[in-house]
């Protein structure tokens, strides 16, 4: 690869546990290609709740109870690490991180157009080439492969999309997780112009991009948020904003809604299930506020409702979220940037949730 160093900067995640398991180095070996692969020189990346989630084994299922920041610190002691993976299964350390990635492609594996080569890209997170696309199977980028926390990452050609736009790197990599993570709930959920959606977490980076995207297909926006951040949700197309501590349904009413967009989960699941009208559609793609939640099966059952787990994307979802991007139908929501070399920094005041948006990872800056 003529011009491309053969050692770059990055951040491993050496193993589960606190903050001192972030290791930047500036000696580690650029990634090497194969076949349908392109190497990308990474613009810029993202912090997500994943890569939290990973750090600290979250995703055990050793972990019973708490919201996704109590182990933030530490780690979670009483997780798993055969099941501490984002697959379920035990991940593979060390890793580089970084789900979200925007850049311009340098090289290329053998099978990939050699005019590929100078592309700006968006890489897909969920890999779903290498498993030959298994319906509900991937790999996920910055998880059970390296990811965009460094200068230079790897993806399968087909899941680096090129994209015109004037938006800066930053702008760009605040898109691919939330954004299609959030898509991609309300394409399940089959939501509608005209329809009523509620949606949690609304000032988080899925939250916000759900706002958006929900208003753009012409729904009618109930956002949940902080108080303080009323005015910004607003402003990305919410008709409404319940504070976050206040009683859910007294602020909404039972029955009120079409379509239930939950990244939070916890406490407040009972009352998003009564929020809904009967034939109503529930999504979920986080649990930030925790895991195991109260069901009531006559709930489901005599309301007629539907849920839906969001996880691997449709096929049609992040290509049509290029499109958005291309034709300024949604916009980027960029809390703050910081050099790569911060990473430590970036994840403490992700953690905080005084932010609205993406908080994003600079390699170069």
């Amino acid at each position: 690869m003529q011009g491309i160093p053969t050692e770059m900067k990055a951040v491993f995640l050496k193993g589960h546990g606190g903050f001192d398991q972030l290791e930047y180095r500036v000696d580690v070996p650029v990634p090497a290609l194969r076949t349908g692969e392109v190497l990308v020189k990474v613009g810029a990346a993202a912090v997500n709740n994943t890569d939290i989630n990973t750090r600290t084994a979250w995703y055990s299922k050793g972990v019973k109870e708490g919201t996704t920041s109590v182990g933030a610190a530490h780690g979670y002691a009483h997780a798993k690490s055969e099941d501490s993976g984002w697959t379920g299964g035990a991940p593979v350390f060390p890793r580089i991180q970084g789900g979200d990635a925007s850049g311009r492609i340098v090289a290329v594996g053998e099978g990939v157009d050699a005019g590929r080569i100078g592309d700006r890209v968006l890489i897909e997170p969920v890999f779903r080439a290498p498993v030959d696309w298994t319906p509900y199977r991937a790999v996920y980028f910055g998880s059970e492969c390296n990811g965009a926390f460094a200068e230079f990452a790897k993806a399968p050609g087909v899941h680096a999309h090129r994209i015109d736009s004037p938006l800066s790197d930053a702008e760009l990599a605040s898109f691919p997780c939330a954004y299609s993570a959030a898509e991609n709930m309300l394409e399940r959920a089959d939501l509608r112009a005209g329809e009523t959606v509620l949606i949690t977490g609304a000032s988080g980076g899925v939250g916000s991009a759900a706002v958006q995207l929900a208003k753009r297909r012409g729904a009618i926006v109930i956002a949940v948020a902080s108080a303080s951040k009323a005015n910004e949700v607003t402003s990305l197309g919410a008709s409404k904003v319940v504070p976050r501590q206040t009683d859910l349904l007294a602020a909404v009413g039972s029955e009120a809604v079409d379509v239930a967009v939950d990244v939070v989960g916890g406490s407040q699941f009972p009352a998003l299930l009564e929020a809904l009208r009967r034939g109503g559609r529930y999504a979920v793609a986080g649990a930030i506020a925790g895991p195991n939640v109260e069901l009531d099966l006559r709930t489901v059952y005599l309301k007629d409702l539907s849920l839906f787990g969001c996880t691997i994307l449709e096929p049609h979802v992040f290509s049509n979220l290029v499109r958005y991007i291309e034709r300024s139908e949604i916009k980027p929501v960029v809390s703050s940037i910081h050099p790569l070399s911060e990473i430590v920094l970036a994840q403490q005041e992700f953690l905080q949730k005084r932010h609205v948006g993406k908080i994003v990872l600079v390699p170069n800056l």
